[in-house]
């Protein structure tokens, strides 16, 4: 299954493990993805992501026309370090304003391919943001 948004990850215990960022066009799913990469995550899929079930987990990969390229507003389409895939180890929706996260929300998954994945909401452009998806992924056990 095709899902419309970007896949970034980091490496723990040998292996990829990600957060799928979902939300509208224009959400700032991108630039989210682009700052990500700066403090460290590595870059699965921009745009489009292909989702797939095996061993009862999730993973993502990006279609092979958009493999290893990211989009960056105002400049273009350009290259950027790629894994082949990762597992999704949460999925991020964007929303459109900060007063749209809950402070202390209640823990919410999605069943995609089969499999229940947590899911947050977060507001893209907050500063914050990349270090937020960290601390999500250290709440689920992924360190970096």
């Amino acid at each position: 299954m095709i899902r419309h948004g970007g896949l970034i990850a980091l490496r723990h215990q040998g292996l990829w493990r990600g957060a799928l960022i979902e939300g509208p066009s224009g959400a700032g799913k991108s630039d989210l993805a682009l700052r990500a990469l700066d403090q460290g995550f590595r870059l699965v899929a921009d745009d489009r992501v292909v989702t797939f079930a095996a061993g009862g987990r999730l993973y993502g990969r990006a279609p092979e026309t958009l493999a290893g390229l990211i989009e960056v507003r105002g400049l273009g389409v350009v290259t950027a370090a790629a894994v082949s895939f990762a597992e999704i180890a949460l999925v991020i929706r964007c929303v459109d304003t900060p007063g749209r996260v809950e402070r202390l929300p209640e823990p919410r998954f999605e069943q995609i391919a089969g499999v229940d994945v947590p899911v947050f909401d977060l507001w893209p452009p907050e500063p914050a943001a990349p270090a937020k998806i960290r601390r999500m992924m250290q709440s689920l056990g992924v360190q970096s």
